[in-house]
C-alpha cells in the first residue's frame, strides 16, 4: 500500500518534468482554494450572529434555533467522510467543483426555508461540504507546492477560514441584522459562485489529480492511529471552542466592557488564528510533534492567565489572541501526523482532520456550558478547556511519538536489507 502511494507521487514528480507539462498557477490556484474556505467559513462563523432574528421570524426559541448551527456541525461531521467516499474515484477538481454546487444548493434551500426545519435542514446540506472541500483543496495544494508540503498546503486552505473570521463573520452578520437573516446566506451563496468559477478557471487539469479507489481511502479507517490522532485533535483544539463561543459574555459580563467591544474581541481572535495558522504551516512539515506539543502547551498556558486575569480588557485582548494563534499554531500539524499515518488516502484523512475539528467545537461549547450551568462564573469556561487541552496533550505525550518511531522502524528494515551486498543474509 505505502509503495503504491510512493510510486504514484513519483509518477506524479516525472510527469512534472516532462516537456511540455503545463504547471499550474500556484498563487491563483491557491487563492481560488482559499477563496472557497471563506465563503464556508463566512457562513458557519455569520449564522450565529443571526440565531436571534431567524428565531424571531420562525416563532421558535433559541434553544430550537440553535439546532441550525448544530446541524451545521452534525454535517460536518456525518456527511463529510461520506461524500469523501462516495466519490473517491473522481478527480479532486472535479469533485470541489462539485462540491460548490451542494455549497450553493444548501444555502439557497437557508435563503429560502419557510420554516425552521427547513432551515436545520438546509444548514446540514451545507455542513456536508465543508470536510470533503478540505480534505480535496488540501490534495490540490500540496499538488501545488509539491512533496514534503503537506502542513503548508492545509494551512494554505484553512487561510480562507481565518480570514472569514476577521472579515467574513462580522460582514456577514453586519448584513444579516441590516438587511435581514436570508441577506447572509446570499451573500454567502454569491461568495461561493465566485469561487466556483475560480476554481474553475484555475485548477489544474490534470490526471495527477485523480482521485484513489474506495478501499485506499477506507484502509486508513482500519488504522488505530488516525482514530489517536483525531481523538487527540478533539480534545486538544476543543479549548479553542470552549473560548471562542463565549468572547461576547466575556467582554460584557467578565470584562464589563460596553456590547460595542465585542466585535473587536473577535476580530483580535481572528487574527491570532490567522497569524498561528501561517506560522504552524511553515514549521509542520519538518517538525510536526515539536508544533503539536508546542502549540497545546502554548494554550493552556495562556487559558491561564485568561481564567485569572481575564477581567481586565488589556489582559483579555492579549489572551484572545494568544489562544487563537497557539491552537491553530498547532493544527496544520494534525495533517501531516494524519497523512503519515495513512499516506494512502490523503483526501479521507483531510476530511476526517475537519471532522474532528468540528467534534471540538461541540465538545469546547459543552463543557463551557457545563461550568456556566454550576455556576462557577463567567471565566470558568476555560477550566473545560483547560481540562480538555490536557487529556489531549497527555494522550499526544503518549501514543504519537512512540507510533511514529515505530512506523520509521519499520520502515528502515526493508530499506536496510534493499542495499546489503549480494551474498549477505
Amino acid at each position: 500500500m505505502y509503495g503504491h502511494a510512493y510510486r504514484g507521487q513519483c509518477e506524479a514528480e516525472e510527469r512534472r518534468h516532462r516537456p511540455g507539462h503545463q504547471r499550474p498557477n500556484r498563487r491563483l490556484t491557491l487563492f481560488a482554494l482559499a477563496l472557497g474556505t471563506f465563503a464556508i467559513g463566512s457562513g458557519e462563523f455569520g449564522s450565529n450572529g443571526v440565531i436571534q432574528l431567524f428565531a424571531s421570524e420562525f416563532h421558535a426559541s433559541v434553544p430550537l434555533a440553535t439546532w441550525a448551527i448544530t446541524a451545521y456541525a452534525i454535517g460536518v461531521m456525518v456527511g463529510s467522510p461520506v461524500i469523501t467516499l462516495v466519490f473517491a474515484r473522481p478527480n479532486r477538481r472535479t469533485l470541489l467543483l462539485g462540491l460548490v454546487g451542494l455549497f450553493l444548493a444548501g444555502n439557497g434551500l437557508s435563503a429560502i426555508a419557510p420554516d425552521i426545519w427547513v432551515l436545520i435542514a438546509g444548514r446540514f446540506v451545507t455542513g456536508t461540504v465543508q470536510g470533503a472541500y478540505f480534505g480535496a483543496g488540501a490534495v490540490v495544494a500540496a499538488y501545488v507546492y509539491g512533496p514534503g508540503k503537506g502542513g503548508k498546503a492545509f494551512a494554505t486552505v484553512m487561510t480562507g477560514l481565518t480570514v472569514a473570521t476577521v472579515v467574513g463573520s462580522p460582514v456577514g452578520t453586519f448584513i444579516g441584522q441590516s438587511a435581514g437573516w436570508r441577506a447572509l446566506y446570499v451573500t454567502v451563496a454569491g461568495v461561493g459562485a465566485l469561487a466556483g468559477a475560480a476554481l474553475l478557471a484555475w485548477l489544474p487539469r490534470t490526471a495527477d489529480l485523480d482521485g484513489a479507489p474506495v478501499g485506499r481511502e477506507l484502509s486508513a479507517l482500519r488504522r488505530p492511529m488516525v482514530w489517536v490522532t483525531m481523538a487527540v485533535a478533539a480534545l486538544g483544539i476543543s479549548s479553542i471552542f470552549a473560548v471562542y463561543t463565549f468572547i461576547g459574555l466575556f467582554v460584557t459580563d467578565a470584562a464589563l466592557a460596553d456590547a460595542a467591544m465585542i466585535p473587536i474581541a473577535l476580530a483580535i481572535f481572528g487574527v491570532g488564528m490567522a497569524a498561528g495558522n501561517a506560522l504552524g504551516g511553515r514549521a509542520a512539515d519538518a517538525h510536526p510533534l515539536r508544533v503539536l506539543a508546542g502549540g497545546y502547551a502554548g494554550v493552556l498556558v495562556v487559558l491561564i492567565l485568561l481564567g485569572l486575569f481575564g477581567e481586565n480588557l488589556d489582559v483579555l485582548f492579549l489572551s484572545l489572541f494568544g489562544v487563537g494563534s497557539t491552537m491553530m499554531f498547532a493544527i496544520p500539524a494534525i495533517q501531516v501526523l494524519l497523512t503519515r499515518f495513512a499516506p494512502e488516502a490523503p483526501t479521507l484523512v483531510g476530511a476526517l482532520n475537519l471532522a474532528a475539528l468540528n467534534l471540538a467545537n461541540a465538545l469546547g461549547a459543552l463543557g463551557g456550558a457545563v461550568t456556566l450551568g454550576a455556576g462557577l462564573g463567567t471565566l470558568s469556561t476555560v477550566c473545560a478547556g483547560l481540562v480538555l487541552t490536557s487529556a489531549g496533550l497527555i494522550l499526544f505525550l503518549a501514543t504519537v511519538p512512540r507510533a511514529l518511531r515505530a512506523r520509521r522502524r519499520t520502515a528502515a528494515v526493508p530499506a536496510a536489507k534493499s542495499i546489503q551486498p549480494e551474498g549477505n543474509t
